[in-house]
């Protein structure tokens, strides 16, 4: 594995979540209507329309693969690494600044059945990666030819509510988002979605802009699972959002630059991306504290999927599984900093450390301790998925909370 800048690192959290933030699962509603998508829905995948789909593919040598900025170093070393073992050869853009002109630019093709260009693309989850499975836009994957993800997979992304049983995806990457506190302002561990609320940090807390994120905050504060929400649940939140507001308690609704607030002390405490802190402390030698709140967190999921129309889908679901390897994956998280979906990498990670020397023994030691890395069982028993919407419940969702981060 190569050594990584921390600035660097830094930079990569920042490009990649801003971009989500601001166009992805918040603008995805109007980002879709805007689109004019039309189709019929698709049935669900059978496992005889997974063999009729993979019967007689075969490997031609070579994948083209479409991500997001940031999300792979430089000198693609997986990616190399990748076809000198295998002799299938990538081409790797990164393409994808949002999902739903992602979306908007891929349909057309799609719907009249013709090549988009790539045979692997990573969607995250929300309405396009809904509308792209609705639509039967992806290939479901053929589980007998991934043996990687079945051997090293965690349980909890084998079990995800946006795509059960893995159909369509299984995950690239994933982020947490919980609360991170300055403990020499706090004067004391924040465990609870309720701090935010407390009035003794008046004017010192930071929530997000973003409604899709505050809109979970403020159903898990009354007690809703995100997952499972009515329209009735989202008002509850919103009423339970405002209070915090009209007390004062906000500092502000923040894009990405709580980070900088925080570590000012501009805030003590905060709404925040687990990938941040960490790369805030590694980066900066801070010492800021991340938690997933008693009542729960949520996590975004990046994932790999096979557009219907790929040239290479054989070669694509190889390198797809390949990911999954341990050895791969701790390259990854070294690279990116985010949550793995495979466990067996902070072993790789540790077992590395351990031969290291210097400020990247350091770097690599701190990657397989950290829990914003390898989150345990108990952490991921209190995460929360963000709810599967309708474009029309979209909408009717973001009314709601909009009101609360507008002013």
């Amino acid at each position: 594995m190569n050594e990584i800048n921390p600035e660097l690192l830094r930079g990569m959290t920042r490009s990649r979540r801003d971009a989500l933030r601001l166009f992805g699962l918040a603008g995805a509603g109007l980002g879709l209507a805007a689109c004019g998508v039309k189709g019929q829905k698709a049935a669900p995948a059978k496992q005889s329309d997974v063999q009729k789909y993979w019967n007689g593919k075969t490997k031609h040598g070579h994948v083209n693969f479409a991500n997001w900025p940031l999300y792979m170093d430089k000198g693609r070393t997986p990616l190399k690494q990748f076809t000198k073992e295998t002799g299938i050869s990538v081409t790797y853009r990164e393409v994808i600044q949002d999902d739903p002109s992602w979306f908007g630019k891929i349909q057309p093709q799609l719907q009249a059945n013709q090549s988009i260009g790539y045979d692997l693309m990573v969607i995250t989850n929300g309405v396009s990666f809904t509308k792209l499975t609705e639509l039967g836009y992806l290939v479901p994957l053929d589980h007998s030819k991934m043996p990687n993800f079945a051997k090293n997979a965690g349980a909890a992304y084998k079990n995800e509510s946006f795509d059960p049983g893995n159909v369509y995806s299984v995950p690239y990457q994933t982020g947490i988002t919980g609360i991170a506190y300055d403990p020499a302002k706090t004067g004391r561990e924040i465990t609870s979605l309720a701090d935010l609320w407390d009035p003794k940090f008046k004017g010192k807390v930071g929530m997000f802009s973003d409604v899709q994120e505050i809109g979970n905050f403020g159903m898990m504060a009354v007690g809703v699972n995100p997952e499972q929400s009515t329209a009735d649940d989202w008002k509850k939140a919103g009423a339970k959002l405002q209070e915090q507001k009209d007390q004062g308690i906000v500092r502000k609704y923040f894009d990405q630059d709580y980070i900088d607030a925080l570590s000012r002390g501009d805030i003590w405490l905060s709404m925040a991306y687990s990938g941040d802190i960490f790369q805030q402390n590694l980066s900066e030698g801070s010492n800021l504290k991340f938690v997933i709140p008693e009542e729960g967190g949520t996590i975004w999921t990046d994932n790999l999927t096979i557009p219907k129309t790929a040239e290479n889908p054989v070669d694509a679901l190889t390198l797809l599984d390949y990911f999954y390897r341990p050895d791969v994956a701790a390259q990854l998280a070294e690279i990116v900093s985010y949550v793995t979906p495979v466990p067996g990498a902070k072993d790789v990670l540790a077992a590395e450390a351990a031969k290291a020397t210097g400020s990247r023994k350091k770097t690599l030691q701190t990657l397989a301790d950290s829990p914003l890395i390898f989150p345990s069982d108990a952490d991921y028993a209190r995460l929360r998925h963000y709810r599967k919407m309708t474009t029309a419940e979209e909408q009717q969702y973001n009314g709601v909370f909009q009101k609360i981060t507008a002013g």
